[in-house]
């Protein structure tokens, strides 16, 4: 009888062990997440408060990049070139894409280095990988944040008030983050395994910034290439993110909607293919850091 037992006890115990096992090829575990939220916040808010220790000027640098990027475009494509702004004055037009875009190259750069980074905690102590590359996508809000009061400054200096398309800034807002979480997946994982992503990074980012509207309109690609091409673009989505906020902000023109379904498309695509790829290498992270 107490064999008997014994065997009944170890049938439900095996049946649990072969249920956690299928939840480990899920993308993504809500409830696993969820339990380790506090864990999270901490190394958000320890990538905060270090991204600017010991440093003299500390959070004004979050003012001083993108103003100095401001001042830049607005001498050379503003006044030597002569890009057209559609009206508005250029140094508020460049830097209402700078703002989305500097966010979204900072989190990329933590991203990719995120997991090399903090290779010696990975051998230590279990907790969900992917929240090691989504700190730095959460944690540059807090530039993102002050670099956009020195828009609304900007705003009230030029004069200009924004339109009712303003309620949907947070959904360029979510649009800019979903897309910057599945880059930024991507480049973790490859970065680990392959250290050329470092030095790589800095080339992406130049090239993906002269490849976004930042010191042109996307109107320019509708004029010279037409309509087909033009969509085609949108499926980079800080396109559709940084119309988005020129015309939520500054009322330049009608809100982008077809760069924007285009964006968001492909910013889904790069979110799941990222966190479907980041679950599916996370194994050998231990093994290559």
């Amino acid at each position: 009888m107490p064999e008997t037992n014994l065997i009944e006890r170890k049938k439900p115990i095996i049946k649990t062990r072969i249920e956690s096992g299928k939840r480990k090829w899920r993308i993504l575990d809500l409830k696993e997440l969820i339990y380790y939220k506090d864990l999270f916040y901490f190394f958000v808010l320890r990538d905060i408060t270090v991204m600017y220790k010991q440093t003299i000027l500390g959070i004004l640098w979050a003012v001083i990049n993108p103003v100095f990027q401001m001042v830049i475009f607005s001498v050379i494509f503003g006044k030597l070139a002569q890009i057209s702004s559609d009206g508005i004055p250029y140094p508020i037009f460049s830097f209402a894409a700078i703002l989305p875009f500097n966010y979204f190259s900072q989190s990329l750069s933590g991203a990719s280095n995120s997991l090399v980074g903090n290779s010696s905690v990975l051998t230590k102590v279990y907790f969900p990988r992917i929240l090691i590359p989504l700190t730095p996508v959460f944690s540059k809000l807090a530039d993102f944040a002050i670099a956009f009061l020195i828009l609304i400054v900007m705003m009230i200096f030029y004069q200009i008030t924004p339109t009712a398309n303003l309620v949907f800034l947070p959904l360029l807002i979510l649009l800019m983050i979903l897309t910057s979480m599945g880059i930024g997946m991507w480049l973790s994982s490859l970065a680990i395994q392959y250290r050329d992503v470092k030095f790589a990074i800095g080339f992406m980012t130049s090239l993906l910034m002269y490849s976004a509207p930042v010191v042109f309109p996307a109107s320019l690609i509708l004029e010279k290439f037409g309509y087909n091409y033009y969509l085609l673009y949108g499926l980079y989505p800080m396109v559709g993110v940084i119309e988005g906020f020129r015309s939520s902000l500054l009322g330049f023109s009608p809100m982008p909607w077809d760069l924007i379904g285009m964006g968001s498309i492909s910013a889904v695509l790069l979110f799941l293919s990222g966190a479907s790829y980041f679950k599916k290498t996370e194994r050998i992270f231990a093994d290559v850091a």
